[in-house]
């Protein structure tokens, strides 16, 4: 079954099981889908699994994004909710690489290159989000890609 349509019958079961917060969650993933779909003049045919992976990835991190802001501002309430929300988004994302995963992943692109330097950290970065696709956390890579290239 395509994640689209896993996305769809869970929403559906969430909001007749009377689980309206995640029914909420997973109806705003719809909405952000179908925008990219409109968006993309992609409306028939739809997203392939891997792009929307990559919508659910940015979704995530919008949300980590408004934790850190919530946090710094003493807002905890608003940041369990987003955390929350992180948990339910995160159920239909690949499992991540630990960060162990991730730096042989960056060594190995880093062997593949020739002549690497901090310059080409852009390239490395690149290189290693293409390999692991959302499977890795983009600021998990930039920094790890950074701790190598600089040492």
């Amino acid at each position: 079954m395509a994640l689209k349509d896993t996305i769809q019958n869970d929403m559906k079961a969430a909001l007749l099981g009377g689980n309206r917060f995640e029914g909420e969650v997973l109806r705003n993933l719809k909405a952000a889908v179908l925008n990219e779909e409109v968006a993309t003049g992609r409306r028939e045919e739809g997203l392939s699994d891997a792009e929307i992976e990559k919508i659910i990835a940015r979704e995530v991190k919008k949300r980590n994004e408004s934790i850190k802001l919530y946090e710094e501002n003493a807002r905890p309430e608003l940041a369990d909710e987003e955390k929350k929300e992180i948990a339910v988004l995160s159920t239909y994302l690949p499992q991540q690489l630990s960060e162990d995963e991730v730096r042989e992943l960056a060594k190995l692109v880093i062997e593949e290159m020739d002549d690497v330097g901090p310059s080409m950290m852009g390239q490395v970065i690149g290189g290693v989000k293409a390999k692991a696709g959302t499977s890795a956390d983009g600021a998990t890579v930039a920094r790890i890609v950074k701790e190598l290239l600089n040492s």
